[in-house]
């Protein structure tokens, strides 16, 4: 039955992420999954330090609130004019070096560290169970993962063609009246909701790379959104049931492997994709200078 549990709650996990990270490669924004994973260390510490608990919902709270303030500092760096990837790199690295601060300063009082705030393990992810009167619901990470999987899917359903358009021509989009600056938050704030509610029990790895990969290669096979959407999860879920047994045949760990196997088949559309594979652009470039030729 565990087995069953961790190929779901990667599923899942990738499902809640490919679904926004088709939206932030297409505004080449990737790697903000990234650098909310790292930022939100801070928060996880004042929340503790505040609350004197270590339960997760004080945790995740303290989390997302960093990763909203993480968000609103990339985005005022990059209307300031700093360029978007140095915006990213700046704030990321400077929470997260705030949040190792932190965790140096109080753990000699506190059972608080890296390791524990930061980087989960899903294989340990099932034996965290919800319980109600005694009986159990099944794991903490499907309840979390699941509802702000839900809450993606109603946010983003409902406000489908603004959150196109503002990630295809935001230009456009505010010609248009639509508000660029609150869909962009919106989503900001989806992706950092995700992040949060992820890697406390999946590890950071899985999740930023759930994020970027699979959207990455939808975006190599279609030009239609809706599509690329539903690529990505399809890619997100083939890597989870073929990463789990690839971890458990080598003996390896298992996020790891999930998203080793989700790199294997981008590199495979990268290489064949019938419009952007590199392979398939030669053998067309080949026979269009054999047919001058003849």
């Amino acid at each position: 039955m565990n087995d069953f549990w961790i190929i779901f709650i990667g599923a899942l996990v990738a499902c809640s992420c490919s679904i926004l990270g088709c939206f932030l490669v297409l505004r080449k924004m990737s790697m903000i999954g990234d650098a909310i994973s790292h930022a939100v260390l801070p928060g996880i510490v004042l929340a503790f330090l505040f609350s004197g608990s270590r339960d997760s919902l004080f945790m995740m709270i303290g989390a997302a609130a960093l990763g909203l303030v993480t968000v609103f500092l990339i985005q005022m760096f990059q209307n300031n004019g700093v360029q978007s990837d140095a915006s990213i790199g700046v704030v990321f690295t400077a929470l997260f070096a705030i949040g190792v601060v932190l965790v140096s300063l109080f753990t000699r009082q506190i059972d608080l560290d890296l390791d524990c705030v930061l980087y989960g393990e899903i294989a340990y992810a099932p034996w965290d169970t919800f319980q109600i009167g005694g009986m159990s619901l099944g794991p903490v990470a499907v309840w979390g993962i699941g509802s702000v999987f839900l809450l993606s899917i109603l946010i983003i359903s409902l406000f489908y063609k603004q959150f196109k358009i503002c990630s295809f021509d935001p230009a456009m989009a505010a010609a248009l009246g639509i508000p660029v600056v609150l869909f962009h938050y919106l989503l900001m704030g989806l992706v950092s909701l995700t992040t949060v509610a992820s890697f406390e029990s999946v590890g950071a790895i899985l999740v930023v790379g759930m994020i970027i990969v699979p959207a990455a290669t939808a975006y190599l096979l279609t030009e239609k959104l809706s599509s690329m959407i539903f690529i990505s999860m399809g890619v997100g879920i083939i890597s989870s049931i073929a990463g789990y047994y690839l971890a458990y045949f080598l003996d390896a760990s298992i996020a790891g492997s999930m998203i080793s196997v989700a790199g294997g088949l981008f590199l495979l559309v990268f290489l064949f994709s019938p419009s952007h594979g590199i392979v398939v652009k030669k053998v067309i470039r080949r026979k269009l200078v054999s047919g001058e030729a003849v």
